[in-house]
């Protein structure tokens, strides 16, 4: 039987494989098979359709990476509900902001952000049911315990017939007017992923360590690759690179995706007594990675070393830089400042913004993407939507760059977002918080280069007239209301911000002296 929507890899593998052991938390080596999570996954479909969840109702998610994601996640495959993963890193506004639109009427949520549902549960228009995952002593009036929502419930699966275009996964992106999009991802672009993924290489004998944030494409995209090819996952909680050594020793791990920055912390630790030879494949991506963290990581790992490059608007997977390209100081040395090649199935063009022309090889311009894994839309965004999908199955990345033969390489950002430590910050959301503070008369906000998280958000102000700076004060303001990792980390004044004919600030023109000795501009 094919693997074509998320609810047929727990289905196809828990009737293949059910005693193969399907996710394994870190923090205390509790596994549960693909059987035993299928009739958990069918407990918590059966508790969705008794709360009048169906095929196409939002489910709202918002915890660390666990096994309950998965559960909550599959149940709400087999009753062809969509689950929406929260960024459980934002402020409480800004999670409110993403369960208010996305019109979910079930909020599973960690008592580890108890502070925080405190701090939105009046704001919540659509939540009727709150079901509370840890602390079962701290449910509190309506609320119910996520064990004694599904406890009472069968097993079975309620059978639910789902297609490759219905939604499955919302996903939500920082947007360019201060506000998240849902970017709706259907079961076609998972099985999309899967096909393109093919380099990944996993199968049932592959062990995957799943430790990228789940509310990102990077973390339940990589994570779905491998169970829909039988493989074993062994859950963080969150990344912490203080136990991934010990983890590869321990479950002899094969398969891992990582961020950069968190691969310059592994740099930093010691491995002479550390076996890494289960290691096969290491795929690193999100945001640019220096040559020295790069060969330093493939000296350390001693395996296959693989960049990839998308979008959560395109699955996660546009191009792979395979191992067989990483050559430092050999004949392929350049390509290492490439995202890649095209994986299968993905069509590439750089487009000129003005005239819309496709341009030659070599000529920078727009990244255009043509794949089976790209979205179908903005949930309830459709002038968005047009926007990006332009149309005959291509996505405007606002990446700009240029190709040499087959190899992509990412020169710029059309527009303003910020990629810090594989987050995805757009500068129009610290605009809007800082411009409320009452010594801010006008501000820009661009990414700078940061050796650690590859770039960072910093704030160029004009200061209100009878006001001096307070750095701290106004990094504070933001923190009130923003995520921290969204936050500026450092604060100037400026005389004038500068402004094209329209009005818009020419982020260019600013970020231009920060990135003056940098051979590229992200």
């Amino acid at each position: 039987m094919s693997i074509d929507t998320i609810a047929d890899i727990i289905r196809v593998h828990a009737a293949a494989q059910p005693d193969q052991p399907m996710v394994t938390t870190s923090a205390d080596g509790a596994s549960k098979s693909y059987a035993e999570v299928y009739a958990r996954a069918g407990q918590v479909a059966n508790a969705l359709q008794a709360k009048g969840v169906g095929a196409g109702d939002r489910i709202a998610f918002l915890d660390k990476n666990s096994v309950e994601y998965f559960e909550v996640l599959f149940g709400g495959s087999l009753i062809n509900a969509v689950n929406v993963a929260i960024n459980w890193r934002l402020a409480a506004p800004e999670m409110a902001y993403i369960i208010n639109d996305s019109d979910a009427t079930v909020l599973v949520i960690h008592t580890d952000f108890n502070e925080q549902l405190e701090a939105m549960r009046a704001d919540l228009t659509n939540v009727t049911t709150v079901v509370i995952l840890g602390d079962e002593s701290m449910v509190q009036g309506d609320d119910v315990a996520y064990e004694a929502f599904i406890g009472d419930q069968p097993t079975d699966d309620p059978g639910v017939v789902s297609s490759g275009d219905d939604v499955s996964l919302q996903l939500y992106t920082s947007g360019t007017t201060g506000r998240p999009k849902g970017a709706q991802l259907t079961n076609k672009n998972f099985s999309g992923l899967v096909k393109a993924a093919d380099s990944w290489d996993m199968d049932s004998t592959s062990v995957s360590l799943v430790a990228m944030p789940l509310f990102h494409i990077g973390g339940s995209g990589w994570a779905l690759y491998g169970m829909a090819n039988g493989a074993s996952s062994i859950v963080m909680r969150e990344v912490d690179p203080m136990v991934v050594f010990e983890l590869i020793q321990q479950y002899s791990i094969s398969h891992m995706f990582l961020v950069p920055a968190a691969l310059q912390f592994l740099l930093l630790l010691p491995t002479d007594e550390v076996d890494l030879s289960s290691m096969k494949l290491v795929v690193y991506g999100a945001s640019p990675i220096t040559e020295e963290v790069l060969v330093g990581s493939m000296q350390q790992f001693g395996c296959g070393f693989m960049q990839v490059y998308g979008l959560t608007e395109t699955t996660g997977l546009v191009t792979h830089l395979p191992p067989e390209d990483h050559d430092p100081g050999g004949a392929k040395a350049d390509l290492l400042r490439s995202a890649g090649k095209p994986v299968t199935g993905v069509a590439l063009k750089i487009v000129d913004e003005d005239s819309g022309d496709s341009l030659a090889e070599g000529e920078v311009g727009e990244v255009w993407i043509q794949s089976p894994a790209n979205m179908v839309g903005y949930w309830k965004l459709p002038e968005a939507t047009a926007e990006a999908l332009p149309g005959d199955g291509w996505f405007r990345s606002g990446d700009a760059g240029y190709m040499r033969g087959e190899y992509l390489f990412i020169h710029d950002r059309v527009r303003d977002m910020i990629v810090s430590g594989g987050e995805n910050v757009y500068p129009a959301e610290i605009e809007n918080v800082m411009m409320s503070h009452p010594s801010v008369a006008d501000v820009g906000v661009i990414g700078v280069p940061s050796e650690k998280w590859g770039e960072t958000a910093k704030a160029l102000i004009v200061l209100a007239e009878g006001h001096e700076l307070d750095e701290a004060a106004l990094i504070a303001h933001c923190r009130e209301q923003l995520a921290g990792f969204k936050c500026p980390s450092s604060v100037e004044t400026i005389e004038a911000l500068p402004r094209n004919p329209s009005g818009k600030i020419l982020k260019r023109e600013l970020r231009a002296p920060y990135w003056a000795d940098s051979d590229r501009n992200v």
